[in-house]
């Protein structure tokens, strides 16, 4: 019952909220919603071996209500789980517009993810694929900045054609199988001829490119990310985007082997060239929102290459990674939110000296910071060395080319931190006050992750084990 109750709570609470309109009462329902959703993901982190629920759902065609929750599953979900509370807690003293609807869809967006992290049937898989994408698209276009229709709309854009391919291809797929289902086991066995796997890989994996992104699909990230309402930029960046990534590992990589294998050295580079241009264009950027935005791109592109090396020690620094770029993001972004609200600026150029009047917060960034930049005894640097590693020993060259973005990752992040804290105190500063309880609450929870997880990451490793030996298998 763990799988349904992790996507029931965050479904009936988002529905409940969303009924109190602009109650008071809605943010605290929606942070007690999401703690009780925490508890559960750890239940589930320290239940042995794989979790299941099935239930009929549409057997006229072949499609039932399947939900499994492995290794991998149970680690997107506990960081779904954590990303949440977190993310309302940071953000509690924020004030929006209709409160209900907002604290409501942000609910259903985490039901959604949950569903598309623990979806074994194809058909449901797309059904939760759609549900964690649909109040985003109201969470931008009715809360976002000064650009946000546009820029909802170029999202939509990308993210419904994605999503048609996606479908397309699972049709497809489906009318080969041998049983007429949707059951993940049933993808598997498919029997596709090698134009067939071709054309299933560009389906399946243009949608999950865009959603992950990687170059040249990233367009639509960088202005989605900046007009966002921080608290959904927080959740797209710190766990939408492993949707991509996921859905590559679950779906793609044991349903058309043969197709990944041969075009992998493509993917790889434009996941590489991707990393390279993000980091370079994060360099000249004054906005803070836009430049770490694209520093996720350059992360993204990592773990995309990492993947279609397709060995062990790639796949396992990949597992990994999605779970702390997913904690050091979100805490960028924490501290992005709380300059913006205070300041009424995101522009590096208009900020300086903040470490002066805000001495908690500079050294919260500061360790955040140093864990983007995958700093040794920070949780990125285990699953940095790890997909480095993997993709060494597919190709050195590819491998000194990707190395670059550490270099360029240092530069763009240091950077921010120089002309954000230190320096002569900027006028729009002077009135800046530190943290609020709740803030360096959320910080410091995120801040415990990385550095627990810098220490001692075997625990992660382990809990994903089973999903890697499993894909190795069925190769």
């Amino acid at each position: 019952m763990i799988p349904l109750l992790l996507i029931s709570i965050p479904l009936l609470s988002g529905l409940a909220v969303l009924l109190l309109k602009d109650s008071p009462a809605s943010k605290a329902l929606a942070l007690v919603s999401s703690i009780a959703t925490l508890a559960l993901a750890l239940v589930a982190v320290f239940s042995k071996g794989a979790l299941h629920y099935d239930a009929a759902w549409l057997p006229a065609l072949g499609s039932r209500f399947s939900l499994m929750q492995d290794g991998m599953a149970k680690m997107l979900c506990l960081l779904t789980a954590i990303s949440f509370p977190v993310v309302f807690a940071a953000t509690y003293n924020n004030s929006y517009q209709k409160s209900g609807a907002f604290y409501g869809l942000m609910l259903l967006t985490q039901a959604g993810l949950m569903g598309v992290f623990l979806a074994s049937d194809a058909l449901l898989f797309y059904f939760f694929w759609e549900l964690a994408l649909i109040p985003v698209y109201f969470l931008c276009s009715i809360w976002g900045g000064e650009r946000r229709i546009a820029v909802t709309f170029k999202f939509f854009i990308y993210t419904f054609i994605g999503s048609l391919l996606m479908l397309i291809g699972i049709l497809f797929v489906y009318s080969k199988t041998a049983d007429h289902s949707f059951a993940l086991e049933s993808f598997y066995h498919v029997k596709l001829m090698a134009k067939e796997q071709a054309y299933v890989f560009a389906l399946f994996f243009i949608a999950f490119a865009i959603k992950m992104p990687i170059f040249p699909l990233h367009t639509w990230q960088p202005d989605a990310y900046e007009q966002s309402p921080t608290a959904t930029t927080m959740i797209l960046s710190g766990v939408m985007v492993k949707m991509g990534i996921y859905a590559v590992i679950r779906w793609l990589l044991p349903m058309v082997p043969d197709a990944v294998s041969g075009h992998a050295m493509f993917v790889i580079i434009l996941s590489v060239t991707g990393m390279i241009y993000a980091s370079l264009i994060a360099i000249r950027q004054d906005d803070i929102k836009r430049l770490i935005a694209y520093s996720s791109i350059a992360h993204i592109g990592l773990m995309c290459a990492a993947i279609f090396v397709q060995n062990r020690i790639g796949l396992e620094g990949v597992m990994i990674q999605m779970f702390n770029h997913g904690v050091n993001v979100i805490g960028l972004w924490i501290v992005a939110d709380v300059i913006e609200q205070q300041l009424g600026t995101r522009k590096m150029s208009e900020l300086g000296g903040l470490a002066q009047k805000a001495p908690v917060l500079a050294v919260l960034l500061v360790l955040m910071a140093l864990a983007n930049v995958a700093l040794p005894l920070t949780n990125a640097f285990v699953g940095e060395f790890l997909m480095f590693n993997g993709l060494f020993q597919y190709n050195v060259w590819i491998t000194a080319i990707a190395g670059i973005s550490i270099i360029l990752a240092a530069v763009y992040t240091l950077n921010m931190i120089q002309k954000v804290f230190y320096g002569q105190v900027a006028e729009k500063v002077t009135n800046a006050v530190d943290l609020s309880f709740n803030t360096q609450l959320a910080l410091g929870i995120l801040v415990v992750l990385v550095l627990v997880m810098g220490l001692y990451p075997q625990p992660m490793i382990n809990l994903t084990k089973d999903t890697v030996d499993a894909i190795f298998v069925q190769r």
